[in-house]
């Protein structure tokens, strides 16, 4: 036994019992607050409680929801964690991180008051951290702390800010389990630590929105954790590993939703993990039902499982602790048409069972966790990937997991290297072990990431070797996989998020069991640039290559420092005087994972300055909307421009505000010409032609540009059944400034956009390949619609241009690819003398190509940033599945191919699935009806 847990913790045998607190208990008067809980010496009284520790109505001064529609503030959540903290010797609280705008992200620690001692809670960290890697552990001391050691518990909630009772319920969770003296809470305290989170997402919270002020969803930022709050809240699951983790959220309706999961479930997910899922689901059934958890005047079934919400996409606060950390992630979901005080204490009912099933198998629940690290060794070492398994009742697997064998990933050094390093510092962040090369070698069979194989690959020096033998394996191949293998055709989110794909990094992988010389990375930021050499301060410069995105955003680091930037238009590279290197910016260098390269000649190339860049927001368009606020994050927070804002109006009476900007980027949105009037546009080509550029993102960003008449290019009608979910597609790249530093072929990532024909009058930066090179990963239906079509645009006008991106370059600020093109479109060099760029009077003339293509009609795609609603079932369902949708909607349009019916319902607000009146009850009622739903999107 550890000597930092001497007072040991009690087991409990058999089924937890699940006993569930009511909002109304009274608080035991007069109890003394050093009575112990050991479970020997506990209250069989559910009622009493510790009374020197306050309850959140005590302290806030108004019940938990209860009469009045009033969920507690960021500021009383904080306050009330502080005051229990101090009432109570079983808690620590901590801050893990600030929000955006500055606000903390407290979160409480409660279990025993032996347990949580910093020096006891710091060994109980280590032993959970220890199970995770069998290699330096024996079974025989994994089987000790199993028997000894708490199991740890997440409780968090508020990831999307306007969903706000899961807040209230975690308050209620924490007193509970800091003041209550009855056996049930004695029970859950000695066999956990249990870690409370109430709000991940203050801002959003504040403003009762769901995205952060960002605009990001932060449950789908989890693998990328480009949102502090995310990042932070990581870092702290790395150092309290969970073994079950709850993330409570609303949803629209008035049922509840608990696991069971929704197909798909993604195949890298460990069975162990499944199960416990599963089994907290059968323990939340029975315990539902308590205190009249279904609400006053509900009468339809009060909870569901198996529907709506999957677990597939490694962005979610359950498929990530799940895959990364080897915990059972689990997705709440409450109807926010219920009475906020339904909501708060369904929400309550539904942690405290968890906790209770938790606590009741603890021992197993950490044996099972140490066992799944040393299957995924075994599973590296042989190769093996996880089959693909369905759960829902009716479904099958429609996709298996092809038989291959993954044994190693290489990221190669040959160019984009500043990328490289920052997918390695991604991969070691979520402790993964990653050698680099210290001597080349050879793979007999290999493949290379695109769908393409290869015999003899040369792997060389200076590469990253990613070993699948080790106990992330789950984790690795969810993030690197080629291809996530969908099982079945649902979908809540994308279908592909490849990291090497994402950022367009060379990669291959391989089943042979290879052992290259190499050497276990410490830190990324060592291996940066390596030492960089010194140049003649005088004369001398330094260059490195402007190919990544990282690269890209040291250079406009550089930028807004002063320093003077040249760039070559033949090769992409970046050159600088060496006078201005300084240690900081060599420091940052290295950060970013660039080389310099120092000259002893000056710099050479064309120079380049900061652009002034306006930002479009229509008519009014709120700065936190999806690819508004993406903008917003990348261009402002990471690149640190200012960005001025221009409306509708600014354009259409050509005020400063717009006429004295060098760059205009105009985010996707639903507006296809943005409400220019004719005067507008001619401003607007005008202001074009006379030297600026237009940057134009997805479909309100191009349709506003052809309606302009800035470009040729032509919308080409999808044909009936094409589904494109977030997928991986192969592009050739043609030379412009724009892509400057990108290979012949490419990869960009097509969320059901837009399908643009080539232009006529411009250069067709990327467009889909023809022939037998046309490739795509993830989930596509009749993606061959996109042969031939184009997906990135620059098109001159006068002096100056529009750069069209048919699909969202920005999207979630994960697309590294995409930014590297964004980026070189603000830092596009001129060649051109400053004098020649000189406003027009007049707007120029329309070429007759981009006329005829304004007047095209838009697609009938309802213009939204997320793509409609489509429900696919067989030809002969159709009459029983109409009638089901009138039901809930007159707006369905139908569509027949291939012996397939499709109905589409427009979603113009962009409506995730758990936000949307109607879709998950729809979905439900067709299932129940017996119709066999072949897909769903939406």
């Amino acid at each position: 036994m550890s000597p930092s847990r001497a007072t040991g913790v009690r087991r409990l045998a058999g089924a937890a019992t699940v006993i569930l607190l009511a909002s109304t208990m009274p608080v035991l008067v007069g109890t003394s607050a050093s009575a112990t809980t050991s479970t020997s010496n506990c209250s069989t009284d559910p009622t009493a409680r510790l009374a020197s520790v306050p309850s959140p109505e005590e302290f806030l001064g108004f019940p938990l929801g209860a009469g009045q529609e009033r969920p507690v503030t960021n500021e009383e959540v904080t306050n009330y964690l502080a005051a229990v903290d101090g009432a109570s010797k079983r808690v620590r609280t901590g801050v893990m991180t600030t929000s955006v705008l500055g606000q903390p992200l407290p979160y409480a620690i409660v279990s025993t008051e032996t347990n949580v001692r910093p020096a006891n809670l710091r060994a109980l960290a280590e032993d959970i951290t220890a199970l995770r890697d069998p290699r330096t552990m024996t079974a025989q001391r994994a089987k000790e702390i199993a028997a000894d050691a708490p199991a740890i518990v997440w409780v968090t909630a508020n990831v999307h800010g306007g969903e706000k009772s899961g807040t209230d319920a975690a308050l209620k969770t924490l007193y509970e389990l800091a003041a209550g003296l009855s056996c049930e809470v004695a029970e859950r305290n000695e066999n956990l630590v249990t870690i409370v989170v109430p709000t991940q997402n203050p801002d959003g919270r504040d403003a009762s929105r769901r995205q952060n002020e960002y605009g990001f969803d932060m449950n789908r930022d989890w693998f990328a954790r480009t949102q502090q709050e995310t990042d932070g809240k990581l870092e702290l699951m790395r150092r309290y590993p969970p073994q079950v983790f709850i993330d409570a959220h609303e949803m629209g309706g008035r049922q509840y939703f608990f696991p069971p999961n929704a197909d798909p479930i993604h195949h890298e997910i460990s069975g162990q993990v499944v199960d416990w899922i599963n089994r907290i689901g059968d323990a939340n059934k029975a315990g539902f039902g308590y205190n009249g958890a279904c609400g006053a005047g509900v009468t339809t079934e009060c909870y569901f499982n198996y529907s709506t919400y999957d677990l597939f996409f490694m962005g979610y606060g359950d498929t990530v602790p799940a895959a990364g950390f080897g915990a059972a992630g689990m997705t709440l979901e409450k109807g926010s048409a219920s009475a906020l005080p339904d909501r708060v204490q369904q929400q309550f009912n539904v942690m405290w069972s968890t906790l209770g099933w938790s606590a009741a198998h603890r021992e197993e629940v950490l044996n099972g966790y140490f066992q799944q690290w040393r299957d995924a060794l075994a599973q590296g070492r042989a190769g093996t990937l996880e089959p693909n398994e369905v759960l829902q009742p009716g479904n099958s697997v429609q996709f298996p997991v092809p038989s291959q064998e993954i044994r190693s990933y290489f990221l190669l050094p040959d160019r984009q290297l500043a990328d490289v390093r920052q997918l390695v510092e991604r991969l070691r962040r979520m402790d993964v072990e990653v050698y680099q090369v210290k001597k080349p070698l050879r793979l007999p069979p290999a493949r290379i990431f695109g769908g393409r194989s290869a015999t003899n690959l040369t792997v060389p020096e200076g590469s990253y070797w990613i070993p699948m033998n080790q106990p992330q394996k789950h984790w690795i191949q969810s993030v690197m996989g080629e291809d996530p293998h969908v099982p079945f055709p649902y979908f809540y989110d994308v279908s592909s998020w490849s990291n090497p794909l994402l950022m367009g990094v060379n990669a291959v992988y391989t089943g042979a069991d290879v052992r290259p010389n190499a050497e276990l990375i410490d830190k990324i930021v060592n291996t940066g640039g390596g030492k960089t050499l010194a140049a003649p301060p005088n004369k001398g410069s330094y260059s490195f290559e402007l190919d990544s995105a990282a690269a890209a955003e040291y250079a406009f680091s550089l930028l807004g420092r002063g320093v003077d930037l040249h760039r070559d238009l033949e090769t992409g590279t970046v050159s600088f005087p060496a006078v201005h290197l300084t240690r900081e910016l060599n420091k940052s260098a290295k950060e970013f994972g660039v080389t310099l390269t120092p000259y002893t000649t000056g710099a050479v190339g064309t120079p380049i300055g900061l652009p002034d860049v306006g930002l479009f927001q229509g008519t009014g368009i709120t700065t936190t909307s999806g690819s508004h606020g993406e903008a917003r994050y990348v261009l402002g927070k990471r690149w640190g421009l200012d960005l001025t804002p221009v409306t509708t109006a600014d354009i259409n009476d050509n005020t400063a505000a717009f006429t004295g900007r060098s760059v205009l980027l105009v985010p996707d949105g639903s507006n296809a010409t943005g409400g220019l009037t004719a005067a507008g546009q001619a401003n607007l080509r005008a202001w074009v032609a006379s030297g600026k550029t237009y940057i134009g993102l997805r479909n309100q960003g191009t349709r506003m540009a052809r309606a302009a008449g800035l470009t040729s290019t032509t919308e080409k009608p999808k044909p009936t059944g094409y589904t494109v979910i977030g997928s991986h597609l192969r592009v050739d790249v043609a030379d412009s400034p724009v892509s400057l530093g990108r290979p012949a072929e490419d990869f960009e990532f097509n969320n059901n956009d837009s399908i643009l024909n080539p232009s006529t009058t411009g250069t067709n930066v990327l467009t889909y390949p023809t022939g037998n090179t046309f490739w795509a990963n993830g989930y596509t239906v009749n993606a061959d619609a996109l042969k031939g079509t184009v997906a990135l645009v620059d098109e001159p006008t006068g002096a100056g241009r529009a750069v069209l991106f048919a699909f969202n370059p920005l999207f979630r600020a994960y697309n590294e690819n995409g930014l590297h093109l964004v980026a070189n479109a603000l830092l596009y060099p001129s060649s051109g003398a400053p004098a020649a760029r000189v406003a027009p009077q007049t707007a120029p003339t329309v070429d007759p190509a981009r006329a005829a293509a304004a007047a095209a009609p838009v697609a009938d795609d309802q213009g939204g940033e997320w793509r409609p609603i489509t429900i696919e079932v067989a030809a002969g369902d159709l009459g029983r599945t109409r009638a089901v949708v009138e039901t809930f909607t007159s707006t369905a349009t139908v569509a027949q191919a291939d012996g397939s019916a499709y109905l589409t319902i427009p979603n113009p607000q962009g409506l995730q699935a758990d936000e949307h009146p109607f879709l998950g009850d729809l979905v439900r009622t067709l299932k129940a009806d017996g119709i066999p739903l072949r897909s769903v999107v939406g």
